[in-house]
């Protein structure tokens, strides 16, 4: 509720103020921010085996959402319903949705005592909202198995003189159903005579078969039992005992067992974990004449052996021969049998139960697990399921599976199922295996457990670009390079694997006159590369991988020539060595008279050209001089004499390794005028005593000297090695002369010789 003041009212005459008083109502409309919420996380619903198709079962606790109208809860659904249910929904008066789950399928408990699934509660926003809990459906045991006999008929042979309380059989039935419905009752049938039921008892409940009395051989021969097996609202199941009496004249031995392990009605029990040769029980044997001879042995299979007893007579040790495994048999049936000389027997039976400890560790199916999964994976990927399983018994048999300590927090394993997922996506650029390792953990105690290494190998996808090292390439080359040379290597590189990681490259324009190698990257060039017809050229180059679909990139490339001295320079003026120029013989010295003009197509230091005057012909020596930068050449001295003078004028530029060169005849005509220029010319047609050469340029290196060349700078180190050489080689000379002599002397002493020749050296 809100106050407004009216803008059109104001104070008049005194302090009035008028209000009007306004409601306002506010709706505020309900938007999808709510997830249905089950109040528990299971749900528990008992459907009885025997249930009826098309039987409905409510599921009480219905989702909850704040929300209103389609916001709220609009149905439900079933993530796994195994083919035996389905969900209805129903909604009643006040609105809400109440799910019903349906039996589709007969349900057998013996086949399946139990059902996990989620049940999904949705709402009808856009998008829709879920919650979950789990709906456990337990199948309830009813009475629909009766009891059967393991064994429909026995047959026992009783001897006359039996005692009393021995153990003859024992009768065994089963029922698959669970609780009271499985409770079995043993009873004679009404066919059975009274005086023969207190002759033979008949253990209700275990079906141990005892003689109760004493039996007398003189009226009966055979008896025959039937027993039935009782379960709750069965027809009984029906055996026979055929008990056969042998008539003795003496009473058989008596056996009387004392038992050193746990006994309870003739069944014993040891543990699994017992060593080889671990005492199970004493038999003393009895009611033995004077000359009698007792052999006394025990029957039935398993590692068990009946020994006499050292320190007593007629004392018998029950015992194991190796140690009993409860994976491999759980129980024994034996039979002590003591028969005399007479062949009178009497037998005790024995049941030996093998009690399971923790002693098998969980196995893996697979102790390595290799695993393959491609890069880019959706979260929460599903990759394996690892199973292992232990042959124990209840839950020193139950498994858990726990990661390992080097496994990353990526991987999850469930610890109930085994089922290995990983939480994010995988990047093969970034880790390409996973090693780590799954235990596998029993419920015993202590707890067993046994380890499976698991291997994860990302696969490649074509995921990434290649990409050059640079950005763009910039390469040096001197001019002239030899075609096919290596210009230089573009190095280029893929993140991806295989053929993904195949970069191949091409050029886009330019390929007239470069080429690449795709593989390793080379630019080259077709032909030799001139710079003073192009320095520089610009190319784009294409780097394509192998994938599916291929991925590229493009590079600039720029191919800078690096000029040679491979040219002279070029004298443009004067144009000829025949062209000549009128000075008056009254020029003054320091007066510039002419000058000489060459260009150089190379650049930087190979273009740079400095001027020499290297001969000259007429006036005074340094009558003329040239600037050596711009080829100015003036006059240093008076011109006394006329005629004709003539410089040879050398253009050097300052190239590497060997400067290049040209020269030209620069002429002077010294006189007032020029009266007769074929005079002129055939002067200078005449004049040979400058000799020019032809040539257009020349290698090598020419020094301005005092009217002459240096064609040689190093002479005088040569001339010295020259005088060096002829000096070492003169006195070899002289001294294998002087040696030669020598012995030529001693030969001519010893044939007394009367003639000498003197050498002179």
């Amino acid at each position: 509720m809100f106050h407004c003041r009216h803008p059109s009212l104001s104070k008049r005459g005194g302090i009035w103020q008028y209000f009007q008083l306004v409601k306002v109502k506010i709706f505020i409309e309900d938007v999808n921010d709510n997830r249905p919420k089950f109040p528990v996380d299971e749900i528990r619903i008992s459907v009885p085996e025997n249930t009826p198709i098309n039987a409905r079962y409510a599921v009480e606790q219905s989702a909850v959402d704040p929300d209103l109208g389609v916001h709220g809860v609009q149905t439900y659904w079933l993530v796994n319903d195994f083919g035996m249910f389905t969900l209805d929904v129903e909604e009643n008066d006040g609105g809400e949705l109440t799910p019903f789950l349906i039996v589709i399928e007969a349900l057998d408990r013996e086949t399946q005592a139990e059902y996990i699934t989620d049940i999904i509660a949705e709402d009808g926003g856009t998008p829709p909202l879920l919650g979950a809990a789990t709906l456990r459906i337990v199948i309830t045991d009813v009475n629909d198995n009766c009891p059967q006999f393991t064994e429909s008929q026995m047959n026992i042979t009783l001897h006359g003189n039996a005692t009393k309380g021995a153990t003859l059989a024992r009768l065994n039935a089963f029922d698959p159903d669970l609780g009271a419905n499985a409770q079995i009752s043993y009873a004679y049938s009404e066919r059975v005579p009274r005086d023969v039921r207190s002759l033979f008892h008949l253990d209700r409940i275990t079906g141990f078969i005892k003689l109760a009395g004493k039996i007398d051989t003189g009226t009966a021969t055979f008896y025959k039992l039937t027993i039935l097996a009782n379960g709750p609202g069965c027809i009984p199941a029906v055996a026979s005992v055929f008990v056969y009496l042998i008539k003795v004249v003496t009473g058989p031995p008596a056996v009387i067992p004392r038992y050193i392990t746990p006994e309870k009605d003739g069944v014993v029990t040891i543990k699994e974990s017992e060593p080889a040769f671990s005492p199970i029980a004493f038999y003393t044997v009895k009611n033995i004449d004077m000359n009698q001879r007792v052999d006394c042995h025990l029957e039935g299979s398993g590692p068990f052996r009946l020994v006499p007893y050292q320190l007593l007579k007629n004392e018998y040790l029950l015992e194991t021969t190796e140690p009993l495994d409860y994976e491999k048999t759980q129980e024994y049936d034996l039979i002590v049998v003591a028969k005399n000389s007479h062949e009178r027997v009497i037998k005790t039976f024995l049941k030996v139960q093998v009690l399971d400890e923790n002693d098998n560790v969980p196995v893996f199916q697979q102790s390595w697990v290799e695993i393959s999964l491609e890069e880019n994976n959706p979260p929460n990927t599903f990759m394996t399921q690892l199973q292992a399983t232990d042959q124990d018994s209840k839950s020193r048999g139950e498994v858990i599976y726990l990661l390992g300590g080097n496994a990353p927090g990526i991987f999850v394993v469930d610890c109930l199922t085994g089922v290995l997922t990983v939480t994010t996506s995988l990047d093969r650029e970034e880790k390409e295996t996973y090693r780590f390792i799954v235990r596998a953990v029993d419920q015993g105690m202590p707890r067993r457990e046994s380890i499976a290494t698991v291997v994860v190998s990302v696969l490649d996808r074509n995921d990434n670009s290649p990409r050059f090292i640079n950005k763009d390439f910039t390469f040096f080359v001197p001019e002239n390079f030899p075609g096919y040379g290596e210009i230089g290597v573009l190095s280029v590189t893929d993140a991806d694997a295989g053929e993904n990681g195949w970069v191949a490259l091409s050029i886009l324009n330019g390929s007239d006159i470069f080429m690449i190698d795709t593989g390793r990257g080379a630019l080259r060039a077709k032909t030799s590369l001139d710079r003073e017809q192009q320095g520089t050229y610009q190319l784009w180059i294409e780097a394509v991988d192998g994938g599916e679909p291929a991925l590229s990139c493009v590079t600039m490339v720029t191919v800078l020539l690096v000029d040679v001295n491979d040219n002279p320079p070029i004298v443009l003026f004067p144009q000829s060595n025949q062209s000549y120029m009128l000075v008056l013989p009254n020029t003054l010295p320091g007066t510039s008279i002419t000058e000489v003009y060459a260009v150089d197509k190379d650049t930087g230091m190979n273009a740079v050209i400095a001027y020499s005057i290297v001969k000259r012909k007429g006036g005074e020596p340094g009558s003329f001089d040239i600037d050596p930068e711009t080829g100015n050449i003036t006059l240093k001295r008076e011109l006394s004499v006329r005629g004709l003078y003539r410089l040879l004028v050398k253009a050097s530029d300052h190239g590497q390794p060997e400067p290049l060169y040209s020269t030209v005849m620069v002429n002077f005509f010294v006189n007032e005028t020029v009266s007769n220029e074929s005079y002129i010319h055939s002067l200078l047609t005449r004049e040979a005593e400058i000799e020019v050469e032809e040539r257009p340029w020349y290698k090598g290196q020419m020094t301005e000297g005092p009217e002459r060349y240096e064609l040689f700078p190093c002479q005088p180190l040569l001339i010295a090695l020259s005088v060096t050489c002829l000096g070492l080689f003169f006195s070899v000379v002289t001294l294998t002369s002087y040696i030669c002599c020598r012995r030529f002397k001693k030969r001519k002493r010893k044939k007394r010789s009367e003639v000498e020749i003197p050498l002179k050296i």
